[in-house]
């Protein structure tokens, strides 16, 4: 089959053609390019179209793909909201995402940003640069004296948790699915996440963002937590109410706020701002701040985890175009 990849990153190029080289029966293509109904004019002949979740596909995408008769569409991450779904439907697509790629990388960071929170390194880091090497006043908290409430207890979350443990953390966690016999057993559930906000030092969110869930941090669940409390947020900027937390901050009763994704991150993060002005004045006030950490939604982003995108999602492929059922399809 051939198979035709589109808006690579240089960091992919490594593992395309190591899939390719692996896989010489097969052809495959690829183009720093987004999907649009102009570059589909490069896709005469071609079985699949591989893309990223920053392509939005519409209707007249899809249309214009099944009028060159293809019919195959695979991403290289989990997130299928770019996705008219109903016009891939009603063309005949077979979808598939990657919704396992590497659940550590995102809680080793997750974890990262604690630990950096608690050592109130952005702090230090400022005045060791400007040759300050005085100790007072960052001085930091352990994290085995810490309760870490975990909202969230998936595939990411239960690696957290893992960690944390292993750090001699107290962890207690919270799910609208309480359906891990293991937490049941060491007592770890709340029944409510009111219980987890007025008992955790460290809030970390391992969720998909939802209707229902969207900006479930807000200034009310604020005021429910401790004023010393840490906030880490690596699965999606919608979560949380930046404004809210800003005040929070502001006024003291928010500790610190880490955080690898962001509610308009959208062409901003992955791009090189370097002198020229941000076009986003909250993301400028948390930059500021000595009490938020900032990273670039970089959670994700391991040798290991973009080798499994590559390799799931071209796999998917050619399962698809051989009759089979992948595990990562999507069903629409």
């Amino acid at each position: 089959m051939k198979i035709y990849v589109t808006n690579v990153r240089e960091d992919e190029v490594q593992f395309i053609n190591a899939w390719q080289e692996a896989h010489g029966e097969h052809e495959v293509a690829y183009t720093t390019d987004m999907l649009t109904l102009e570059t589909i004019q490069k896709l005469d002949g071609f079985d699949a179209v591989n893309i990223l979740q920053l392509n939005q596909i519409s209707t007249d995408v899809f249309g214009a793909l099944a009028n060159k008769g293809i019919h195959i569409m695979n991403l290289r991450n989990v997130g299928i909201d770019n996705l008219d779904l109903a016009a891939a439907k009603e063309f005949g697509f077979q979808v598939s995402n990657v919704p396992s790629y590497s659940p550590n990388a995102i809680a080793e960071h997750a974890v990262m940003l604690m630990m950096r929170a608690l050592r109130r390194t952005p702090e230090s880091d400022a005045r060791i640069a400007a040759h300050d090497f005085r100790w007072a006043p960052t001085i930091a908290r352990e994290l085995r004296m810490q309760t870490v409430g975990v909202i969230g207890t998936g595939r990411i979350g239960r690696v957290v948790i893992d960690i944390l443990q292993g750090f001699g953390a107290k962890v207690i966690v919270y799910d609208l699915h309480r359906s891990n016999a293991d937490f049941e057993a060491q007592g770890l559930y709340v029944d409510t996440l009111d219980e987890l906000y007025a008992q955790a030092d460290i809030i970390t969110l391992h969720m998909p963002e939802t209707a229902a869930n969207h900006h479930i941090i807000n200034a009310a669940t604020l005021a429910k937590m401790r004023p010393r409390t840490i906030l880490v947020n690596v699965s999606r900027g919608g979560l949380v109410d930046v404004d809210a937390v800003l005040t929070a901050l502001a006024d003291g009763n928010l500790a610190f706020y880490a955080l690898d994704t962001y509610e308009g991150e959208f062409g901003i993060f992955n791009a090189d701002w370097r002198d020229k002005k941000l076009p986003d004045a909250r993301l400028e006030q948390l930059l500021a701040r000595p009490d938020v950490l900032v990273t670039p939604h970089i959670a994700f982003y391991t040798e290991t985890a973009v080798s499994e995108m590559v390799n799931q999602s071209l796999d998917a492929g050619v399962a698809f175009y051989n009759g089979e059922l992948p595990s990562q399809n999507v069903e629409l």
